[in-house]
Order: C-alpha cells, then structure tokens, then sequence
C-alpha cells in the first residue's frame, strides 16, 4: 500500500477537503491532541501512481495557500495501514456520564460506555467537534423532563458514535446517515457491538438527481434533537434541509470559530436561537433551539 502525505495546520484541513480535486484518490486526515499538526493522507495501491497523487494534493495546497508544505510517499503493509489509527484511540471519559472504548482494550467498569473500532470512519472522541457533540448529547438527555424518549437524527454518522451514544443514554427512535457507504457499514458493525438498535442509511444532503437510485429513504419527519457535524460551508448550503429535520433542538458541528458567525446566522434567519456554545481549540459547536 503506498501513502501520500503531508501536515497541516489545523485551520487549513477544512479548506483543502474542499478544493481537493482527487479523481479516483481519497484523502483523509488524522490529528493526534498531543501535536499541534493534522497529517493528510492519501492512500492507493499502484506505485506507479505516486507521482500523480503527489500533484494533486501540492495543486490543491497551493489553492489555499500553503505551497511551501512539503508533500511526502512511503510504502506501508497493508495491515499497519488498517490498524494504524489504533495507537491513537484510547479510552476517554468524555462530560459527566460517557466513556469511549475502544473494542481492543479492557472494558471500563463504570459510565454509559460506548464501544468503538472506527476503522477509517471519522469518530473517536478525540476530535474536538466529536467530544462537544457527545456532550451536548448527555447534558440534553440530563435535562429532558419529555413524558416519552427523545427521538434523535445523526446527520453525518461516520462510525455511529453520537447515534450509539445517544441510544444508550436513553434516545429513542435514533437514526444516522452518511453519504460514505463505509462509514454506515462501520456504523452499522459499531451499534451491533454496543447491542443498541440505530438505523442506519446510506442517504446525502442535497438534490439527489440522478445519484437517487443509490441512496435509501430518509423518512420526513421531525426529530427531537438533530445532530449535523459536518463542516461549515455545508452546514450553510444545507441549511433549509437540515431545518426541515428539527423538531426542537439542533446541534451544529463541525465549524472552524472564525466561520461560526456565519454558520449561525443562516439559522437564526430560519428561526432558531443560540441555546450555548463550545469552543474547543480551533473549533466552535452551537446548541440552537427554536
């Protein structure tokens, strides 16, 4: 397996995600808390491929400004690239009653834990916009006086851990959905191993057009508590949409806090207000409310 790869600052990864023009290449990224850079990764099997993959990631650099980040290549076994991410991924207790487990290591004793093995879907508990949303999700389970069990909508699922975690903290009706068809099979793989019961569908924001036939059906409906964390540009392209889902609380995630303003004002032209805010490092998540 070949890898492509350089590091970023961390407000520059949301940007070249954007103007990445990758072809059949995908790119992904990994931060570790611990170090101030976020490695992006490419990676494919065919070495005589590395050349191009390396033009496309310095072409998209350059887009944005960083043409002087150094691009590398290395040859890794296809098991260390499978598992690598798991040298990362520990267990964290994440606000009052929440634990996040990875499946290779022992299980906790006390907390709603949550067991993981993300695979290459996004979702640990590390990342900051991840840990703001799992918070939210408690503190709004803590503070529901509802006769009956909140229903809950995970726009963007990844590896299922807001889904999973809502369920276990007493959700009812939880669903997720990813545009990546591998993240809602890791999704799927997580809720059977937490023995939770979280819809899953392989569904994206936007007109489907011809894609349609692809994608499952979300039902239209209302959720009592809708989760979107996905990044800002599309929080704001999609904002009627993901309105449309709200049925009193929406959580959006995500968002670099020099974009937040803007992000928050395209829903409050919609009609909601800001309940709170999380700022964690370079990243904000709001609570909004109708």
């Amino acid at each position: 397996m070949q890898k492509v790869f350089c590091s970023l600052e961390e407000r520059f990864v949301n940007p070249l995600f954007e103007v990445f023009d990758g072809g059949d290449f995908v790119l992904s990224s990994y931060r570790d808390v611990e170090r101030p850079l976020t490695e992006i990764q490419i990676y494919f099997p065919e070495a005589e491929r590395i050349d191009e993959a390396k033009a496309r990631l310095s072409s998209a650099l350059g887009i944005i400004g960083c043409e002087g980040v150094g691009v590398s290549s290395c040859e890794i076994a296809d098991e260390d690239w499978k598992f690598s991410y798991r040298r990362h991924f520990k267990t964290e207790r994440i606000g009052k009653r929440l634990v996040v487990h990875p499946a290779w290591e022992p299980m906790p004793e006390e907390g709603v834990v949550v067991t993981l093995d993300p695979g290459l879907a996004f979702g640990t508990g590390k990342h900051e916009t991840t840990r703001a949303c799992l918070e939210y999700i408690d503190e709004i389970a803590c503070a529901s006086v509802a006769a009956k069990p909140l229903s809950f909508l995970d726009m963007g699922c990844g590896s299922g851990i807001l889904s999973i975690a809502a369920a276990k903290l007493g959700y009812a009706s939880s669903v997720g959905f990813d545009v990546d068809m591998e993240a809602v099979e890791a999704s799927r793989e997580n809720a059977a191993a937490n023995g939770v019961d979280v819809k899953y569908l392989h569904f994206a924001l936007g007109p489907l057009g011809e894609d349609a036939p692809r994608y499952d059906v979300l039902e239209e409906k209302k959720y009592d508590l809708v989760v979107a964390n996905i990044l800002g540009p599309l929080l704001i392209k999609f904002a009627a949409q993901i309105e449309s889902y709200v049925g009193r609380h929406l959580v959006i995630s995500g968002i670099l806090s020099t974009l937040y303003g803007e992000v928050l004002s395209a829903y409050t032209a919609l009609g909601f207000k800001e309940v709170s805010r999380k700022t964690l490092g370079e990243w904000t998540t709001g609570l909004l409310a109708r």
